[in-house]
């Protein structure tokens, strides 16, 4: 049933005609001595590049990419490839979310123009909530993936073939603005970076494209791949579209009208946080799903309520808002959306790092020290640093980022180990779920005596 949907969500992408349809679902008998077929994984496919929506749906496509071996380098295209540098570093990978992004057909001449191009379209993430308010919780690396040649296959025509690190092509299942990748390529690339939380491939392009791998990777731990075209600005709003997926775990927002399957869902509730079979009524009678910011302004135009269509469905599924950007391209997150957005950032990032080591016993001439990152905007909140000394609140060291054991530890008699924790707590009214609110909070604790 599965593979059946997915098949159809290409359908209404390409427009088959009636008769290849019938052949596919069908599907071809296995001939004797047929090779195994390649492994597969879905992918999104970005809206149409004249209209607003966001996605056409789903596509299974070979993992490996058409398969085209690489040029062989040598010479300085050799020694730069596989470089790794820190475009943004907010602190240790440990407590930051990690975002490694790889370029592709880029020479080794064009180097600076990736590194460019990497830092503008990280920009272009930033600018976007809850991206903005939270940028100091990410550290962004790139890795250098030198090409042969410039460009990537398909731009600017289909047979245009090119030979690049990644086997990046437009063209994809035949979709023109599909741009897929060699999956164990990237990965390859990856990996040479301290830790990838995410992954971002650029294309050197101008073409309109992307993708979305929001399949968590197995070898590697992050949690999908966005392709983008890096001279392209909507390609850009796809990959901010697609980390609502991977980051978010934010289902489509659009639907298809007109197309057979997707006329009515009558199946059961559903996982994700932004679709509902429910009412605005039936949540608030339930105090499930958004519930809690029903009938609030959101940032992407209207009210919070329960808009008919969503997950792909043109009746029988609701979303929160009328065109959040899991629907419409360019438009900002809900606030539903920002909510989950930032449970995804503290799934990976922490708000409290110890600058001062934990491991061994402080005396009485050291400090407590924690690194506390800011958030940004005039808005913007910021933690909540409280202090405590064997569970007794130090209520005089509120909003201090470090304390010294003398003054937490009064008594010169007192030759006592105590423990000394600090609590970092982020107050943002953008979270209400207490669920998601319960993960705002990180401590930090040593060993003191004087």
């Amino acid at each position: 049933m599965r593979s059946a949907l997915r098949l159809r969500r290409t359908i209404a992408a390409t427009g088959l005609a009636g008769s290849v349809v019938a052949a596919l679902l069908s599907g071809p008998a296995a001939a004797a001595g047929t090779p195994a077929p390649r492994p597969r994984v879905e992918v999104e496919i970005p809206g149409p590049e004249g209209g607003s929506v966001a996605g056409s749906g789903h596509v299974r496509v070979p993992a490996g990419g058409v398969g085209r071996p690489g040029a062989r380098l040598s010479g300085r295209a050799a020694d730069a490839d596989g470089d790794v540098a820190e475009i943004v570093s907010n602190g240790p990978s440990a407590d930051r979310l990690d975002v490694v992004i790889v370029g592709d057909g880029y020479t080794v001449d064009q180097l600076d123009r990736f590194h460019a191009d990497a830092k503008e379209k990280w920009g272009e993430v930033t600018g976007v909530e809850p991206y903005t308010t939270y940028q100091n919780l990410f550290n962004v690396w790139t890795v250098d993936a030198v090409s042969a040649q410039s460009g990537v296959s398909g731009d600017p025509a289909q047979g245009d073939v090119k030979n690049t690190a990644l086997g990046s092509y437009f063209w994809c299942d035949g979709i023109e603005r599909l741009l897929c990748i060699d999956q164990d390529k990237v990965d390859s690339y990856v990996a040479k970076a301290p830790q990838a939380d995410l992954v971002i491939v650029l294309a050197n392009s101008t073409k309109y494209g992307g993708a979305g791998y929001n399949e968590p990777s197995q070898k590697l731990g992050y949690e999908g791949i966005s392709t983008a075209s890096a001279g392209n600005a909507k390609s850009g709003q796809v990959a901010i579209h697609e980390t609502g997926h991977s980051l978010g775990k934010l289902a489509d927002e659009y639907f298809y009208p007109g197309t057979p399957g997707y006329e009515h869902y009558s199946g059961p509730e559903v996982a994700e946080s932004n679709i509902s079979v429910l009412s605005a009524e039936q949540m608030a009678a339930q105090r499930t799903k958004w519930y809690r910011w029903l009938g609030e302004t959101s940032p992407d135009g209207g009210l919070v309520g329960a808009y008919e269509g969503g997950g792909y469905y043109v009746t029988g599924l609701n979303r929160p808002t009328d065109n959040s950007i899991m629907r419409i391209l360019g438009k900002p997150f809900s606030l539903p959306g920002r909510e989950a957005m930032i449970a995804g950032f503290y799934r990976h990032a922490s708000i409290a790092t110890a600058a001062v080591p934990t491991a061994r016993t402080l005396g009485v001439h050291d400090k407590a020290r924690v690194t506390v990152p800011q958030l940004v905007g005039s808005g913007a909140k910021q933690p909540r640093i409280r202090w405590y000394l064997d569970g007794r609140e130090l209520t005089r060291f509120e909003g201090r980022t470090w304390v010294g054991v003398a003054q937490a530890v009064i008594s010169p008699w007192d030759r006592r180990t105590h423990q000394l924790k600090v609590t970092v707590t982020d107050p943002t009214t953008s979270v209400r779920d207490p669920r998601i609110v319960a993960g705002l909070s990180d401590s930090v604790v040593w060993n003191v005596r004087r």
